[in-house]
């Protein structure tokens, strides 16, 4: 086999260099991918002998205490609940679980008569919440029969009448059966009153509730054995196992190396000289890395792992916060642990990154510095290859991998796992083989997506086999002992990732935590992998032509090379090896993807390190010395620009607050109102008409025209100048977003801020409504009640239709971390609370019977609406003028806007200019003279930011109207007669504002701040308010909950929802939700999302007192399975 001559990277010599080095050691080669050892250590050499002897013990030691770890013992917290409690009848319980592991109730019948003829002896669920009989267990007398209901299904049931020999009630429900019995009643045919389901029906607690007071409920037993299996620690042998098996895993790594090192030549340095030597493209990519990690975008899960890690602490584990009843990440997730330490800093975006950041800083330094150097020394002396593979790096990294989730890390490791292959390969050695194996067990531990590294591991595979086998027969002794002394350090490096895995874990809570998230899902097979690429491909933020951008450039390079390897055999000026092992990680890499439990898009951000390393090897391919044909260059130029169209197809998206200021955040770029996708597909259909005459051209060109030229030195360009223009279009995009949205909220305002001390991002921006009730303008020529009705044809005060529900078309699909949209398994709600309509049983102040929301009070808030159920006719209001002192507030920070809370569907026009469709409303101002009469000055029409047709507040800033006015009036017309338009308004309101961090009290030190339910979308932008905690299985009642924007609120209340096992599943149990009006600072017609106000149902409910005991419990050792729909 031919030598490759190329430098190999790490080495800092050449191949052939390596060859004479090795012979003069008595060495010689064999092949063009393998330096093996060929110095036959001495048998009587006792430091060898010893090494050995070391490697295989401690290696093998090392694996075993590894394996070990996930059935040793833990310390487990056994959580129950015993009620009555006392003082307290009624006690609160949220469990994570929602279902306990057993309940045991025992109720003396002497309670009923205190019940009287009806009543609730006990339930697990708030009866004013509607679901008692529904979710949970509940007692009751209703009609003198005593019922006992458990998930609406009738256990048991007898008139009082029938009782007179009844002892007590006896209840007891596991996950195999549940018995209701009336211990000592019978029925006149002489049965007993027994009933049992044989299959899990556990009931959903909450809490327990009674009607009864305390000194009522003598004899009264309930006790609840709470699941809190995932609340461990490691005893002590366990922790002294992991430490061992750590300590065992170094020791067999130190005696590889020394057993590596026999063969007389010395080590390489770790670090070559060349890693310090810095460039204009280390300059350009580490600069735009820093300046992004300021400015640029965030992924979608940024929220969702930050509460993760806040929230880790306290519950003892690190939980999947939101879904799938809160049991661990494990085995995967590693990488949130880190975040978790760092949150004890603080939970700052900037500080909360950096992980990324360094991850990003380490891809490109091994780019540049290790992975070019040892694909040949035509593409380290190339500098398009260097540049293009910087940008194309960039191009991948700036949209995936700015946040918190493992891909920056996967990406990193990936590359690693590589080049520590490579490294073995080259230098004949085992222990970097060991360490890539280290790695790549600690990637796929980050993530599902990890499994990107074992492709790594599967391409070096065969080269370091022969190298093992190779150093096994030079040595001396039994070959057992000669093969375990090379494996068994690698075997100990792959399993030391069990010790971090199941650290406070044991195999069967892994895999319960397995089990449900297999049942629940998403769980997307692996012939449904097209799924991820449909997502890429739609206009939504995960299909940004950001996003696709990197992919498919991925895609070109890796069929480019692929062509001239079939066609060459080799890519011209590569190192065969490496080159074609790049090749194979990647294709395997897409394969292997296929396994992965969820398809989304941000899984991509693995790629990033390979993409960019992959580009400067299609940069040499293409480059004068691969392709030498014009008319093949043409053909390259084309497909790059063809790439460039289907990209420029989609949105300019990003996730959430990303995309405020952001050009073209909901459609395809625009330019003159023509695509920009369709300028490069213009200029594709080009460059292939420029093929054309090449190919035509080529049997007529002289022998001078096909020699080189200095254009030949740019043949790569196409791919070079279209990712430099992606990165620019990028970080332009975001930076203008920051710049024109000043002094408005911006993610890179909120990151500049939070390294001056200021960390609260949109909590200081968000402005909450602290008087709403008290808020409304008083008319000046009429009473309250009438102050709406000056003129009007057919506005009545309950021309309000009864379902408000938000339209569907506010949302879309396709969000990440969202379910299929077309599922039945989903909870799909974008209208906010008190805001879907309704009717009261007492009329309000003009007589109207409307349900008003944001804690309007009916008894001052008259309602005029056009809305009609009989025959349709145009309708027309113009109300009374109301007082509006503009002067005594005007200087006042805490007024800046006039409010209308209205339902129905409003004429409106958003900030981009575009119109919708609606009855017409508009705010007319003017001052009022000394004689009582108004000279109107104009009108303005309210920005109305939806969702049709729920309540919601029309606003208009107080610094569009001039500063002499004191009065205002609504005029609406609603003409348009089908029953679908109408509108409903209530008087204008001057509320009073203060910032969200003020309202909702932000964490501190002590963890003394209002415990909030913050959707996942939103954990970033609000990192000062604490996240409900939560601790051996029970939940803290949450007082307020922060939800974002009306598409992420969709992909929130899905995830989140009882099918998934998330907190919503209990939250609408126990706590009735109010919206409370908010609006962003400076940025009036943004829907920036929504502040929501919890209120108890079981309002003199307390928190139940847990009693929890530590038990030592094996690794195998089993509870009953949590109930799972």
């Amino acid at each position: 086999m031919r030598h490759d001559r190329e430098t190999t990277c790490g080495s800092g010599m050449s191949t052939t260099s390596t060859d004479r080095e090795m012979r003069r050691a008595g060495g010689k080669r064999s092949d063009g991918w393998i330096a093996s050892t060929s110095v036959r250590p001495d048998p009587a050499n006792r430091a060898f002998t010893r090494n050995r002897l070391i490697a295989i013990v401690t290696g093998l030691l090392g694996f075993v205490l590894a394996l070990l770890t996930p059935l040793l013992p833990v310390r487990e917290d056994r959580a129950t609940l015993d009620w009555p409690q006392a003082g307290d009848p009624s006690v609160t319980a949220p469990l994570v679980s929602y279902v306990p592991l057993r309940l045991d109730a025992t109720l003396p019948c002497s309670l009923l008569p205190a019940i009287g003829s009806a009543g609730t002896v006990v339930s697990t669920v708030p009866v004013a919440s509607g679901q008692a009989a529904t979710k949970g267990l509940m007692v009751s007398v209703a009609d003198g029969t005593l019922s006992v209901l458990l998930r609406d299904i009738p256990m048991l049931s007898a008139s009082v009448a029938e009782l007179a020999g009844c002892q007590h009630i006896a209840i007891s429900s596991t996950d195999a059966a549940t018995t209701v019995e009336f211990v000592g009643a019978h029925r006149l045919d002489g049965t007993a009153f027994r009933n049992t389901v044989a299959r899990d029906i556990r009931p959903q607690v909450v809490g327990v509730f009674t009607d009864l007071k305390s000194d009522q409920l003598a004899g009264a037993k309930m006790h609840i054995d709470i699941d809190s299996r995932f609340s461990s620690t490691p005893t002590w042998l366990k922790l002294a196992v992991m430490i061992a098996a750590g300590v065992c895993t170094v020791i067999a790594l130190i005696a590889l190396h020394l057993l590596d090192t026999v063969d007389g030549r010395r080590a390489r340095r770790f670090l070559p000289a060349h890693w310090w030597r810095f460039t204009a493209a280390d300059a350009v990519v580490l600069g735009t890395l820093l300046l992004w990690h300021f400015i640029g975008a965030n992924t979608s899960d940024d929220g969702y792992i930050l509460n993760m890690a806040r929230v880790s602490e306290p519950s003892g584990y690190m939980s999947n916060y939101y879904r799938w009843f809160a049991v661990p990440e494990a085995p995967f997730g590693w990488s949130y642990e880190v975040l978790a330490w760092m949150t004890r800093v603080t939970d700052a975006s900037p500080w909360m990154r950096l992980p990324a950041l360094a991850a990003g800083i380490t891809c490109w330094l091994v780019i540049s510095r290790e992975v070019l150097p040892r694909l040949g020394a035509r593409v380290r002396r190339n500098r398009i290859a260097l540049w293009t593979a910087g940008l194309v790096f960039l191009a991948f990294w700036l949209p995936y991998n700015n946040g918190l989730r493992p891909e920056p890390l996967i990406a990193a490791g990936a590359l690693l796992t590589w080049c520590a292959i490579e490294r073995a390969i080259a230098t004949g050695r085992l222990l970097p083989a060991a360490a890539a194996v280290l790695i790549a067990a600690f990637s796929l531990a980050a993530g599902p997506t990890g499994l990107i590294c074992v492709a790594a591991l599967i391409a070096g595979s065969r080269p370091v086999l022969l190298l093992i086998i190779k150093r096994a027969r030079l040595g001396s002794g039994p070959a057992i002992f000669r093969y375990a002394a090379l494996l068994a350090p690698g075997l100990a490096a792959g399993t030391l990732v069990l010790v971090v895995v199941f650290a406070d874990q044991t195999l069967a809570t892994v895999l319960e935590a397995t089990r449900v998230r297999k049942i629940i899902g998403p769980n997307v097979a692996w012939f449904d992998e097209r799924t991820r690429w449909d997502s890429l491909l739609m206009l939504s933020p995960d299909g940004s032509l950001a996003r696709r951008f990197g992919v498919l450039v991925m895609l070109l390079c890796l069929l480019v090379c692929v062509l001239q390897v079939l066609r060459k055999s080799r890519i011209p000026g590569t190192s065969r090896g490496p080159s074609v092992r790049i090749l194979g990680i990647v294709f395997a890499s897409l394969v292997l993807m296929m396994f992965t439990p969820t398809k989304w898009t941000h899984h991509f951000g693995v790629y990033a390190g390979l993409a960019g390393s992959l580009a400067a090897l299609a940069a040499v391919a293409v480059g004068s010395n691969g392709i030498r044909s014009p008319r093949n260059r043409a053909l390259f130029a084309a497909a790059v620009l063809f790439l460039l169209a289907v990209t420029f197809t989609g949105p300019n998206g990003w996730w959430y607050v990303s995309s405020y200021g952001v050009p073209w955040f909901d459609k395809a770029p625009l330019i003159a109102g023509k695509g920009v996708s369709t300028l490069f597909l213009g200029l594709s259909g080009l460059a292939l008409l420029w093929a054309v005459w090449e190919h035509y051209r080529e049997p007529y060109r002289n022998d001078r025209e096909k020699g080189t030229t200095r254009f030949d030195r740019f043949a790569s360009a196409p791919l070079t100048i279209a990712a430099a223009v992606l990165v620019l279009f990028e970080v332009a995009s975001l930076a203008k977003a920051a710049a024109v949205q000043y002094p408005a909220y911006s993610v890179g305002k909120q990151n500049f801020e939070s390294v001056a001390g200021k960390p609260c991002g949109l909590a200081d921006e968000v402005l909450v409504e602290t008087d709403t009730a008290d808020s409304l303008l008083s008319p000046y020529n009429a009473a309250p009640a009438d102050g709406l009705y000056a003129q009007s044809t057919g506005f009545t005060p309950n021309g309000v239709a009864t379902d408000l529900t938000a339209d569907a078309d506010e949302t879309v699909t396709g969000g990440a971390n969202s379910i299929d949209s077309n599922s039945k398994n989903k909870t799909t709600r974008t209208t906010g609370a008190g805001t879907g309509g309704g009717t009261t049983t007492q009329a309000g102040i003009n007589g109207s019977t409307v349900a008003l929301p944001f804690g309007l009070d009916a008894a001052r808030t008259p309602v005029m609406g056009s809305y009609m159920t009989d025959e349709q006719k145009v309708a027309t209001l113009t109300s009374h003028w109301y007082r509006l002192d503009l002067n005594s507030v005007r200087n006042d920070p805490a007024y800046k806007v006039l409010a209308i809370t209205a339902a129905g569907r409003i004429h409106s026009v958003n900030s981009d200019g575009v119109s919708t469709y609606g009855a017409d409303l508009k705010l007319e101002y003017g001052v009022r003279d000394a004689d009582g009469t108004v000279r109107t000055l104009g009108s303005i029409l309210p920005l109305d930011i939806g969702p049709a047709p729920s309540w919601r507040n029309l606003r208009v800033p107080l610094d569009k109207l001039p500063a002499e006015v004191n009065a205002v009036r609504l005029v609406a017309e609603d003409r348009d007669i089908t029953p679908r338009i109408w509108l409903a308004v209530t008087p204008p309101r001057l509320p009073r504002l203060a910032t969200l961090n003020s309202v909702v009290k932000p964490d501190d030190p002590k963890g003394s701040g209002d415990p909030v339910l913050l959707d996942w979308h939103v954990g970033l932008a609000f990192p000062c308010q604490r996240p409900f905690n939560h601790h051996d299985g029970v939940a803290e009642v949450p007082k307020w909950r922060i939800l974002p924007d009306r598409v992420g609120q969709d992909a929130a209340n899905a995830w989140q929802d009882d099918i998934g096992g998330g907190p919503l599943g209990w939250t609408g149990l126990l706590l009735r939700s109010q919206t409370v009006p908010a609006y962003l600072d400076h940025n009036w017609s943004r829907d920036w999302g929504s502040l929501e106000k919890f209120t108890p149902y079981a309002k003199n409910a307390t928190p139940a007192q847990i009693a929890v005991t530590v038990e030592t419990r094996s690794g195998w050792a089993k509870d009953a399975p949590i109930r799972v729909k």
